[in-house]
C-alpha cells in the first residue's frame, strides 16, 4: 500500500531510497535491462557484420553511423514535442515492437543472401526512427513512476543494469557470433525487444489525455517555448551546451574506435569483445557511485568530474605507440584500461546529468525540454561521425583521437567556467515547486 501511494503521487519520496521496490519502476528497468543485454550483443554483431562481413569503407562506416541519427535531423524536435501531448507509456510499447520486427528482419537478409550496404542502411535507419520514438517517450515518462528526489538513483540503477549487460554482452557476442552465427543472434535480439514491450504494458501508471491545443496556437510554438525555456534556463543552458560539445567528440571517438581496434590494430573479434566488456564494468561502477558522488559534491561537480575523466582514455589512445604489430595482448590491454575509464566517466556524468534535468524542469515541459538537447546533440553526432570517416582517411587514427580528446576538453570547460558547476540536486526540487 505503501509504495501504491508513492506510485500515484510522484512527488512524494519512499520510504526506502530503493526504487526498485517501486512496481512501476521494476517494470520499467527490467525491460530496460534485458533490452540492454540483447543490444549489447546485437551491437557487436553490428560492428563486425560492418568491418568484416561488409568490409566497409571508412566512409560507409561513418555513413551508417550517422544513419541513426538522421531521424533526428527532421523529427527529433516535433517528436518531442507531441510527447507533452501523447500518452508516454504506449509510445514505448509500439515503438519496442517495431524494434523486435525490425530486427527480425537481419536474419531474414542473412539467410537469403541479401544483407549489403544499402539494406544495412535501411535497417539502421529504420531503428533510428524507433529509436527516437522510444528515447522520447522514456526520459519523460519516468518522472512519472520514480519521486523527483529519488530520479538520480533510478537513473543510476537504470545505468547500472546498461552497463551489467555492456560488459557480459560484447564477450558473449564475439564469441557467439563464430559459435551460432549473426542470423541467430539478431532472432534472440528480437525476442528480448517483444519480452520488453510485454514488460512495459504491465507498468500501471495514470497518464492525462492529451490537453487541447489553445486556439491559434500550433505545434512550431511549442517546440520554440521548449527551446526557449532550455537555453534561457540558467543552468540548463551550459548543461546543454557542454553535453552538445561532448556528442561531438563522442561522434568522432565511437565512430573511430571499431575500425582502430580491428583495423589498424588487427585484433581478432574476440579481444573486441572483451574490450567493450571492460568498459561495461567501468561503467557499472560509475553508475554504481553516481549517487553518491552527486550526493558528496553537488551534481554540477559530479557532471564535471565525468566531463573531465573522459579525456584521459583517448588522449592516452592518441600518443600510445599501438600498432598492429603491437601484438595482441598488450594493445588489449591498453585498450581495455581506456575503455574502463571511458565508461567510468560516463558512468557518473550519465546518472546526474540526466536526473538534474529531469528534476529541474516540469512535468509539462519535459518532453520538449529532453527532445531539444537530445535532437540537437544527435545532430551534431551526425555531423560528427561524417567528420570522423574524412579525418580517419586524410588524418589516420591516432590523430583522428586526438582531435575527440581535445573537444571533450572543451566539454568540461564549459561545466566549469558556468553556474552549473555548483548546481546540487537538493536545488533540484526547490525549482520545480517554485
Amino acid at each position: 500500500m505503501r509504495d501504491e501511494a508513492v506510485q500515484s503521487d510522484p512527488t512524494v519520496a519512499p520510504p526506502s531510497r530503493e526504487v526498485l521496490r517501486l512496481p512501476a519502476f521494476a517494470f520499467f528497468w527490467s525491460a530496460s535491462t534485458i533490452r540492454a543485454f540483447g543490444g549489447a550483443i546485437a551491437g557487436v554483431a553490428f560492428q563486425i557484420l560492418i568491418v568484416r562481413t561488409l568490409d566497409a569503407t571508412p566512409v560507409q562506416i561513418s555513413i551508417l553511423s550517422a544513419l541513426g541519427v538522421v531521424p533526428y535531423l527532421f523529427l527529433g524536435l516535433i517528436i518531442g514535442a507531441l510527447m507533452d501531448r501523447w500518452r508516454r507509456q504506449r509510445a514505448l510499447i509500439i515503438t519496442t515492437v517495431g524494434r523486435a520486427v525490425t530486427l527480425a528482419s537481419v536474419p531474414v537478409l542473412l539467410l537469403t543472401d541479401t544483407l549489403n550496404f544499402w539494406s544495412l542502411a535501411t535497417v539502421v535507419l529504420v531503428l533510428g526512427v524507433l529509436t527516437l520514438f522510444g528515447d522520447s517517450a522514456a526520459q519523460p515518462f519516468l518522472p512519472r513512476i520514480v519521486p523527483r528526489n529519488s530520479l538520480v538513483m533510478a537513473n543510476a540503477r537504470l545505468g547500472q543494469s546498461e552497463t551489467v549487460g555492456s560488459t557480459v554482452g560484447p564477450a558473449l557476442g564475439g564469441a557467439l557470433l563464430n559459435l551460432v552465427g549473426a542470423p541467430i543472434l539478431f532472432a534472440f535480439e528480437s525476442a528480448i525487444n517483444a519480452i520488453a514491450a510485454f514488460l512495459q504494458s504491465r507498468i500501471r501508471v495514470d497518464e492525462p489525455g492529451p490537453e487541447p491545443r489553445p486556439h491559434g496556437r500550433h505545434l512550431g510554438h511549442d517546440i520554440a517555448e521548449g527551446m526557449r525555456y532550455t537555453y534561457q534556463h540558467r543552468t540548463l543552458r551550459p548543461l546543454a551546451i557542454s553535453v552538445h560539445t561532448w556528442f561531438l567528440a563522442n561522434s568522432i571517438v565511437s565512430t573511430v574506435f571499431a575500425v582502430f581496434v580491428l583495423r589498424e590494430l588487427n585484433m581478432p573479434a574476440w579481444a573486441y569483445g572483451v574490450t567493450l566488456a571492460a568498459g561495461g564494468v567501468g561503467g557499472f561502477l560509475g553508475a554504481l557511485t553516481a549517487p553518491a558522488v552527486g550526493a558528496r559534491v553537488g551534481a554540477g561537480r559530479a557532471i564535471l568530474l565525468g566531463r573531465t575523466l573522459v579525456i584521459i582514455p583517448w588522449l592516452a589512445l592518441a600518443v600510445a605507440p599501438l600498432t598492429a604489430s603491437t601484438g595482441v595482448g598488450v594493445a588489449l590491454a591498453v585498450v581495455s584500461v581506456a575503455q574502463f575509464i571511458y565508461c567510468l566517466a560516463m558512468g557518473i556524468e550519465d546518472a546526474n546529468d540526466t536526473g538534474y534535468r529531469q528534476a529541474v524542469a516540469p512535468d509539462a515541459i519535459q518532453g520538449r525540454m529532453n527532445s531539444t538537447i537530445r535532437t540537437v546533440n544527435r545532430v551534431i553526432y551526425f555531423f560528427g561521425a561524417l567528420l570522423a570517416g574524412l579525418l580517419m582517411t586524410f588524418l589516420g587514427y591516432h590523430l583522428t583521437i586526438g582531435i575527440g580528446a581535445i573537444i571533450f576538453t572543451l566539454a568540461a570547460l564549459v561545466v566549469s567556467v558556468s553556474p552549473l558547476r555548483n548546481a546540487r540536486h537538493e536545488d533540484d526540487n526547490a525549482s520545480v515547486s517554485s
